[in-house]
C-alpha cells in the first residue's frame, strides 16, 4: 500500500516523502540561525524575541532544527515499521507550516507575547507526537511505541523552557532536560542503525568481525546513561551525577567499540556514524569532569560535545544516508560529503576547545559557527536537487 500510494502521488516532489521538507528546511534553518547567532550574542543584531541570545540559540537548535530532523526521520521510518501509507502532499505541507510558524513565533515573541509564542511553538511537537502515535497504534507496531517517550519528554522540555524563560529570565532545567531527551533518542535509534548499517557494509565489502548484536549490555549501558543524565538534570554539579556520568561514559565507549567501527575506514559514510556516536561518551566524560572539578572545567564543553558533536554529527549522518538511499543514489561518500562531515567535526572540536579555554575563545567561536554554517548550508545545496526530484520508482 505505501508503494502504491507513492506511485499515485502527483504533487510537488518536495512533499512526496516525509523527510524531504523537514531535512531541507531544517538544515537551512540550522545554517541561518547560526549565521544570526554571533551577531545576536554580541549585540550587533536585534531580534524581536523575549529570549536572551543564549536561550534563543539553544531553543532553536533543540526545538527547531532537531525537532525537524526527528520528524523527517520518523515520517520515513514509521511507514516501514507499520506498512501504512506515508504522509505526503497537503497534510505534510500543513505540518511543515506549523513548524515554520513556531520559528516565526519565537523570533517575534516580544511582539505577540510569551504565551502566544509558547502555544504556537508547542503545537508542532504535540501534533507530530499525535500523528506518530496514531500510525504506530493503527499499524499495531507496539514495540516502536517507545520512540514516543523521548519525543514526549522533549515536548515537555519545550513547555518548561518557555515557562522558565518567562518566570526566571533564563532556561536551566529545561535545556538539560531537552539535551538528555535528544541524546537518549540517539542512543536508542543510533544504537540500532549504527551497528546495522555497519554490519550490512562489512558483510558485503570487508568480511570478518561484525558488530555485536543488540543484547543485555546495550540495555544496561543505556539505562546507566539515562540515569546519569537524569541525575545531571537535577544536580549538574553533584558527586552522584559525576560518578554516574563517568560510568556511563565508559559503558557507552565500550558499546561503541563492540560495533567494529575501525573496520569501516574505507567507507567514510559508515565511519562517520561511529565518529559521531563517539561524541556521546566524550560528552558524558566531560560532564563528569565538570561535576568533579567545577572550578577548572566548564560543563559547556560537555554540553557542546553532546550538542554539536553527537547531535550535529548523527543528524547529518542520518540526513545524508536517507537522502541518498531514497533517491536511489549509491550509499557511498564523495569529496563534498566528506567535507560536510569535516566541517561539523571542526565546529564541535572548536567549540569544545573554546569552552575549555585552550585557545582564543572569540576566534574559536567564529570558527565553530562558520564550520556549522558550512556543514548544514552545504548539505542543503548539495542535496536540494534530490529533494526537488520525483522519487524514483
Amino acid at each position: 500500500m505505501p508503494a502504491q500510494r507513492r506511485r499515485n502521488y502527483s504533487g510537488p516532489a518536495l512533499l512526496s516523502v516525509g523527510f524531504r521538507p523537514f531535512f531541507m528546511f531544517g538544515a537551512l534553518f540550522s545554517a541561518l540561525s547560526m549565521l544570526l547567532w554571533l551577531p545576536f550574542l554580541h549585540g550587533e543584531l536585534q531580534l524581536a524575541t523575549l529570549f536572551a541570545p543564549v536561550d534563543w540559540h539553544i531553543h532553536e537548535l533543540f526545538f527547531g532544527y532537531v525537532a525537524a530532523v526527528i520528524t523527517g526521520f520518523l515520517f520515513t521510518a514509521v511507514p516501514n515499521w507499520t506498512g501504512r501509507m506515508p504522509i505526503q502532499g497537503r497534510p505534510l505541507l500543513f505540518l511543515l507550516l506549523i513548524w515554520l510558524a513556531g520559528r516565526v513565533a519565537i523570533s517575534f515573541s516580544a511582539t505577540i507575547g510569551w504565551l502566544a509564542a509558547m502555544v504556537i511553538d508547542l503545537a508542532f511537537l504535540a501534533t507530530i507526537s499525535a500523528v506518530i502515535a496514531n500510525e504506530i497504534i493503527a499499524g499495531r507496531n507496539w514495540r516502536n511505541l517507545k520512540v514516543l517517550l523521548p519525543l514526549t519528554v522533549l515536548m515537555g522540555a519545550n513547555a518548561l523552557f518557555h515557562l522558565e524563560v518567562h518566570y526566571t529570565g533564563i532556561s536551566e532545567l529545561s535545556r538539560r532536560l531537552a539535551l538528555a531527551a535528544i541524546i537518549s533518542l540517539i542512543m536508542l535509534i543510533g544504537g540500532r542503525i549504527v551497528p546495522s548499517f555497519t554490519r550490512n557494509w562489512l558483510a558485503r565489502e570487508n568480511p570478518g568481525r561484525l558488530p555485536a548484536p543488540f543484547n543485555r549490555f546495550d540495555q544496561i549501558s543505556m539505562a546507566v546513561a539515562i540515569g546519569a543524565l537524569a541525575a545531571w538534570i537535577v544536580e549538574p554539579f553533584g558527586r552522584t551525577a559525576g560518578a554516574l556520568m563517568a560510568l556511563a561514559a565508559l559503558m557507552q565507549f565500550a558499546r561503541l567499540c563492540r560495533w567494529a567501527g575501525e573496520r569501516t575506514l574505507r567507507e567514510p559514510l559508515v565511519t562517520v556514524l561511529h565518529v559521531s556516536y563517539l561524541f556521546i561518551p566524550v560528552g558524558l566524560a566531560l560532564l563528569a569532569a565538570a561535576a568533579v572539578w567545577r572550578d577548572a572545567i566548564s560543563p559547556v564543553a560537555g554540553v557542546h560535545a553532546l550538542g554539536t558533536g553527537a547531535i550535529g554529527g548523527m543528524t547529518l549522518s542520518v540526513m545524508v544516508r536517507a537522502t541518498l538511499g531514497h533517491g536511489k543514489q549509491a550509499l557511498t561518500s564523495d569529496r563534498v560529503i566528506n567535507l560536510l562531515f569535516l566541517c561539523v567535526y571542526v565546529a564541535a572540536l572548536s567549540r569544545i576547545i573554546a569552552a575549555l579555554d585552550f585557545g582564543p575563545r572569540d576566534i574559536l567561536l567564529h570558527i565553530s559557527a562558520f564550520a556549522w554554517l558550512a556543514a548544514f548550508g552545504g548539505f542543503s545545496i548539495r542535496f536540494m536537487s534530490l529533494f526537488m526530484r520525483p522519487k524514483p520508482a
